[in-house]
């Protein structure tokens, strides 16, 4: 039951960064009335010269509440196809693991989907401009797909579930629920050098403007963790809501994709 609980909860619940150097001078030596012979005594010392202070690199200007989606979006709209990976935990289980690959121009995505949602099954959803095909376990038969409208209300939760392997749609979703960014700092990952931010939304006004249900008991804000690139590109982004924890990773593809629907022979009824 408890299997369940938290499989309905994800189904729910998922949508969606100088020195100076001193100089002296001697006194010029004085004349006597008589001449006579004078020895003078020079300091076999060389004279100090401070060192100079070491150069300060500038400071980085990170992205605020005002540049963060800004730049994110002028970087996501420079992408023609893009690759998403993703796993969505609760209490230790992987309730599901999504892979997808997405075009933007034209519009298309094709996205496999395992795991406890599906009785350990996959589910594979493909979007091609305003169609949805489904193929879920058990709903009909193994490499079969179901042709919806992307707006058919019967498959809503399916229509949700495509939307989970677009993080895009998330991220067009903050707009005004966008309270807080916070930088937290500069790292590795996966060979990319990546800056995290926390983004701190209104729960409920994202979850509206993805069109989603609420559920029952949702806090009033999240944080929203995402690593993005020098060139301001999202590659990670990760959140916790409700229990249930969701951590996907973006990768843009060097050569173009092609997606298409699923064969004649394949759709069902």
């Amino acid at each position: 039951m408890r299997v369940r609980t938290r499989a309905a909860a994800a189904l729910a619940v998922v949508p969606l960064v100088l020195g100076v150097a001193a100089c002296g001078g001697g006194e010029e030596p004085k004349a006597g009335d008589q001449p006579s012979t004078t020895t003078s005594t020079t300091s076999n010392t060389p004279a100090s010269t401070p060192t100079p202070a070491p150069l300060k690199a500038p400071a980085v200007a990170h992205l605020n509440r005002a540049t963060f989606l800004p730049a994110m979006n002028s970087a996501l709209a420079k992408q023609t196809s893009y690759r998403t990976s993703g796993k969505m935990t609760a209490g230790g289980e992987v309730l599901m693991s999504i892979t997808a690959v997405q075009q933007t121009k034209p519009l298309a995505m094709s996205m496999s989907m395992t795991g406890l949602a599906f009785q350990g099954k996959t589910a594979k959803i493909v979007l091609v401009g305003e169609k949805l095909y489904v193929s879920v376990p058990g709903a009909m038969p193994a490499g079969k797909y179901r042709k919806l409208d992307a707006s058919d209300a019967s498959m809503g939760q399916l229509s949700e579930l495509a939307s989970t392997g677009d993080p895009t749609r998330t991220f067009k979703a903050f707009g005004s629920a966008l309270h807080q960014v916070k930088f937290v700092k500069s790292e590795t990952l996966g060979g990319l050098k990546l800056d995290r931010y926390d983004l701190t939304v209104d729960t409920v006004a994202v979850l509206k403007a993805q069109k989603k249900k609420i559920p029952a008991g949702v806090p009033k804000t999240m944080i929203y963790s995402m690593w993005l690139d020098a060139g301001k590109m999202a590659r990670r982004f990760s959140f916790d809501l409700q229990g249930v924890s969701m951590l996907m990773t973006m990768d843009p593809t060097s050569a173009p994709v092609t997606i298409k629907a699923p064969a004649k022979k394949n759709i069902v009824n």
